[in-house]
């Protein structure tokens, strides 16, 4: 059965940092693209960034130069490191990945607010 369970959100300031990660069980990690996406409320989810099997990386244009994906095939983790954290970066974010179906986590809520 295949499964993904995020971790590491939290209540933040902003200028903050937090790193959340997404662990993967039920399927051959290494071979799939893995994304981080988040939802505000009222707004639709949105791509936060997303990285390849040979680890290159795509990023929203909203977080460049403020967070990192990155993962870790031998522990079946993708991980998200988020720095200079801004009140808007608040929402819950889901890790994903598509095969025949599109896989979601239940979400970690981040919130950034003083």
């Amino acid at each position: 059965q295949v499964q993904l369970v995020e971790s590491g959100g939290g209540l933040v300031q902003p200028g903050g940092s937090l790193r959340l990660s997404c662990t993967a069980s039920g399927i051959s990690f290494s071979y799939y693209v893995m994304g981080w996406y988040r939802q505000a409320p009222g707004n639709q989810r949105e791509l936060v960034a997303y990285i390849s099997t040979e680890s290159l990386a795509i990023y929203a244009d909203s977080v460049k130069g403020r967070f990192t994906i990155s993962r870790d095939n031998a522990k079946n983790t993708v991980y998200l490191q988020m720095n200079s954290l801004k009140p808007e970066d608040t929402a819950v974010y889901y890790c994903n990945f598509n095969a025949r179906s599109s896989y979601w986590g239940q979400g970690t809520q981040v919130t950034v607010s003083s």
